[in-house]
């Protein structure tokens, strides 16, 4: 393509028109709006201070929420959205009888039904926990975890489902996963710290209470609590930490079933999948060969009373949040404790919630009917072009990757399959029911049509027009065995996705998103895959060696950042999307400055086209956190906390520096030779 043909390429994007025509009202009038900034501080001193100290001041977390910033804006946003769907759903007398909207507000009007739920109390599981009591010998636990699983009730001990094979993705295969505990990271059990000790405190007496609100005294309460940890505690330490779980290869164990029973000869998976509605599969895979191992010990030195109770308990925290009140203020104390959450989430937000969660693909055709406008998808793939053409320069442009490794790299960035605002193919829950007057049934057929749905999978072809979230969903993924980057319609809105904005902000936003989720095709785990999506390499020695030394000087980057008193960012937890936001925003970049602003020094608000650039990103990621919620995402989120991701990237870019003049003895200055150049 001629230079020439190239920028009227990425000029076709202009201004980004016509997204949500009901959010275009809550568009403020300056995009990038000092107001919002603090101008005391030096950008190159801290660039997240600088672009939104203001902001911050301003915005404290709300009582109802643990954090505060873009995305919760958004979120809420189409939180309200959401309600005035179910809300309207519910309220239509006229709806036809299995009709989209009927079901929509069937689910919604139970689920808002409190006076019924407060007259059942624990009713709706008081059968299920007389069952677990018939449970007579080893294999009868086994078959009720089973009964467990296929019957909605959940999945205590292990994981099990249908996912794609890794390295032969045209094919489904049943997946097998380490699991089996409650609280949000195995360090939760294993260490020592005041954070870890708090939780387990708070853990403890949310087992008490409801284990007493189902019938036992404060002593056998205790007692179960006690049981129920022991257990949990000897299931993480034989569990894989967050980082080695990063590990594809490590994580990859096909085996016969035949083999399979070798590793745990105390569960004959010959005649226990059958029972999990799996027949003719005579290959597994396993992401812990290692930790089966060890829970087939388990089996026999844990006695069965205690697995009784452990059972009981997987009832009790799956149900809590859908019976009455004392359960649900239990459940919320626990939550609590460990985000610092003050004030409960309201009913109605929780349960409009539940509705997308739970028939998403329902609730999201009468969303994307009112708030999503085919225009906005039609400027989006075109802004999804202009992205992947410059990840082509820039990797054709990289000086420390051959030749052989770029051309594997293009043919993996050619195959990307683009999937912007919702499905080519709704999914209509056939065989779902949906009763106005049962909440909790209701919730327990989804978990049975979903067990289904999922198992049912195996021997067909793999259905690659799944979109993975729902319209209403902020946010936005890349799927290694797909190869497909994902952009929901909920995420297609200011401040990433705006009808009035200049490119710079538009690309600062969504173009940044964009290209993040095509970086996760190259960061350290997606770089394993190959254009088909399967796990193969396909990389020289020595390009990945270069890639390696890269990425190791990007975590020591990140684990530099001190997040609450002593806790740092884990460098290699979120080192995926640390690569991701490097190489995104330098695609966007590129991108942008093929656009008619990208090539002016024309001021708007004060501000030149790069400035705005950057602040469009920067404001991206403000926000507020609370202390308790900030050390626990540091443990359980890939992602880095908010202002680490504002300035991680822009301080390894040359065009940041030149933006606002960053100086050796600014504090977020880096030398040249040090920046990290990777995609």
């Amino acid at each position: 393509m001629k230079i020439q043909q190239l920028k009227n390429y990425f000029t076709v994007l202009g201004i980004l028109a016509g997204s949500l025509s009901a959010y275009a009202q809550n568009i403020p009038k300056k995009l990038i709006d000092p107001a919002n900034m603090d101008l005391s501080v030096k950008p190159g001193d801290d660039f997240y201070q600088y672009a939104s100290g203001t902001w911050i001041k301003n915005n404290p977390v709300p009582a109802k929420e643990t954090r505060w910033g873009s995305f919760n804006e958004l979120r809420e946003f189409n939180a309200q959205a959401v309600r005035s769907l179910v809300e309207a759903a519910a309220a239509d007398k006229k709806a036809p009888a299995g009709s989209v909207t009927k079901r929509v507000g069937d689910f919604y009007a139970a689920a808002m039904d409190s006076l019924t739920i407060e007259k059942l109390g624990y009713t709706p599981i008081k059968a299920d926990l007389a069952k677990i009591k018939q449970i007579k010998d080893l294999q009868g636990l086994l078959d009720h975890i089973a009964y467990m699983r296929t019957s909605g009730i959940g999945g205590p001990m292990f994981g099990f489902g249908v996912g794609q094979d890794r390295k032969n993705v045209t094919k489904y295969v049943v997946n097998i996963s380490q699991g089996g505990t409650t609280l949000g990271d195995r360090d939760y059990y294993l260490k020592d710290d005041p954070q870890s000790q708090r939780i387990r405190a708070a853990y403890n007496t949310y087992m008490v209470k409801l284990f007493t609100l189902t019938g036992s005294s404060e002593t056998e309460a205790k007692q179960k609590a006690t049981t129920v940890f022991n257990i949990e505690k000897a299931l993480a330490e034989i569990q894989m930490s967050r980082i080695e779980m990063r590990d594809q290869y490590k994580t990859y164990n096909k085996l016969t079933v035949v083999e399979f029973n070798k590793i745990t000869p105390n569960i004959n998976w010959t005649t226990l999948m059958p029972k999990l509605k799996v027949v003719g599969q005579d290959t597994v895979l396993v992401n812990s060969t290692s930790f089966f191992k060890n829970l087939n010990d388990m089996l026999t030195s844990v006695p069965l009373a205690d697995w009784k109770t452990y059972l009981e308990w997987n009832i009790l925290k799956g149900a809590a949040n859908n019976l009455s009140s004392p359960f649900v203020n239990a459940s919320f104390a626990f939550t609590q404790a460990q985000t610092g959450q003050k004030v409960q989430t309201p009913r109605w937000q929780t349960m409009s919630s539940l509705t997308d969660r739970t028939i998403g693909e329902l609730l999201g055709q009468l969303y994307v009917a009112k708030y999503f406008k085919p225009d906005a998808k039609v400027r989006m793939d075109q802004m999804i072009v202009n992205l992947r053409k410059a990840f082509e320069i820039r990797i054709n442009g990289l000086e420390w990757m051959s030749a052989a490794t770029k051309q594997k790299a293009l043919e993996k960035l050619h195959a990307f399959t683009p999937k912007v605002g919702y499905t080519t193919k709704w999914q209509t829950y056939d065989g779902l029911e949906i009763n106005r007057a049962t909440y909790f049934q209701n919730l327990r057929n989804a978990g049975i049509w979903g067990y289904n749905e999922n198992i049912n999978r195996l021997g067909k072809p793999v259905d690659r027009t799944r979109f993975g979230m729902t319209p209403p969903t902020v946010n936005a993924s890349y799927s290694p065995t797909m190869n497909e980057i994902v952009f929901p319609a909920g995420i297609l809105q200011f401040p990433f996705f705006a009808p009035n904005a200049d490119d710079a902000v538009n690309y600062g936003g969504i173009g940044a998103v964009i290209g993040h989720e095509m970086s996760h095709g190259f960061d350290d785990t997606g770089s394993q895959y190959d254009k088909d999506g399967n796990l193969r390499n396909w990389w020289t020695d020595e390009d990945r060696t270069k890639f390696n030394e890269k990425t190791k000087a990007l975590g020591d980057q990140f684990s530099a950042y001190t997040v609450v008193d002593t806790i740092h960012v884990l460098g290699k937890l979120t080192m995926g999307e640390n690569i991701g936001d490097l190489g995104g925003l330098n695609a966007a970049y590129t991108a942008f400055k093929m656009t008619k602003q990208g090539q002016s020094n024309e001021k708007i608000d004060g501000f030149t086209p790069d400035q705005r650039f950057f602040l469009s990103w920067a404001q991206v990621w403000r926000g507020n956190i609370l202390p308790e919620a900030a050390a626990q995402l540091i443990k359980t989120d890939p992602h880095s906390p908010g202002p680490y991701r504002t300035i991680g990237a822009p301080v390894n870019m040359d065009a940041w520096y030149e933006a606002f003049d960053v100086k050796p003895g600014d504090k977020l200055y880096k030398k040249p030779e040090d920046r990290i150049r990777l995609w």
